[in-house]
């Protein structure tokens, strides 16, 4: 359990006919950190049970990062599941970031039915895999089913995550891209799986803290039109927290 820090931020500059773009990717030691979702304000619609909508008070002690989720349920009708209970059915054939009650997560095409089984502290859903097996989905070249872009634009800000061979979780968002520019990205980070989470410029957060006397957000993606304090306030979007790990069962804290 020792060793360096258990997240690590960088960026670069992703194609040479572009300078303008950059990457920003964070990579999780999956030895060293736990990963939690929580329900938004409205999305997912169904969630029985919304919580804080924000991290919880009780954990924000231990709160290392965040950043967000993936389409609304409307554009894809893409299931999730948090401690047992279903939010909307988890649908066969999509791609599933999935957090086991053992602490590992993991990253794969569904296959289980509508609701998560009891070994899973949550299920989140978006569209199908972009990277299967180190190698990017061939459908990657249809650009329509990968998500409405403002004003039809062919490059927008797209977001994602990945799984890497030993394990670890890992974060993409860049300006400029397309579904087969962002799965190269994932893929150029060392991703073996990896999915598409939401796009378009309103949405990308990705967001690190330091705690000094407090909780000190820093903004890694520059989004202009979300704070830092995005999610430590109640938000209407799903989205995820990386904390350091504790020992014990995994479940999804609410407190």
């Amino acid at each position: 359990m020792n060793g360096g820090p258990p997240v690590l931020v960088t960026t670069f500059r992703t194609e040479v006919d572009y300078p303008r773009i950059v990457a920003y990717v964070a990579w999780f030691d999956h030895r060293r950190t736990a990963l939690a979702f929580y329900p938004g304000r409205y999305e997912p619609p169904q969630a029985p049970v919304r919580g804080p909508m924000s991290v919880p008070y009780g954990q924000r002690w231990r709160l290392l990062a965040t950043f967000n989720s993936g389409f609304t349920y409307i554009d894809g009708h893409n299931g999730s599941s948090v401690n047992g209970r279903t939010n909307e059915p988890l649908q066969d054939g999509l791609a599933t970031l999935i957090g086991y009650r053992d602490g590992h997560v993991d990253i794969k095409t569904w296959r289980g039915g509508p609701n998560a089984g009891p070994g899973v502290a949550f299920a989140r859903q978006s569209l199908p895999l972009i990277i299967q097996g180190g190698r990017l989905n061939p459908a990657l070249n249809d650009s329509s089913q990968w998500g409405f872009t403002l004003g039809n634009a062919v490059r927008v800000w797209r977001t994602g995550v990945g799984i890497d061979r030993r394990g670890n979780l890992m974060y993409a968002a860049a300006n400029d891209q397309t579904a087969i520019t962002l799965a190269r990205i994932l893929q150029r980070a060392g991703a073996v799986r990896a999915m598409q989470f939401d796009i378009n410029p309103e949405w990308p957060s990705l967001i690190t803290y330091r705690h000094h006397r407090g909780l000190i957000p820093t903004k890694v993606v520059p989004n202009v039109m979300q704070p830092a304090t995005r999610y430590l306030v109640p938000d209407d979007r799903d989205f995820f927290a990386v904390y350091r790990r504790l020992l014990g069962p995994v479940s999804v804290p609410f407190k």
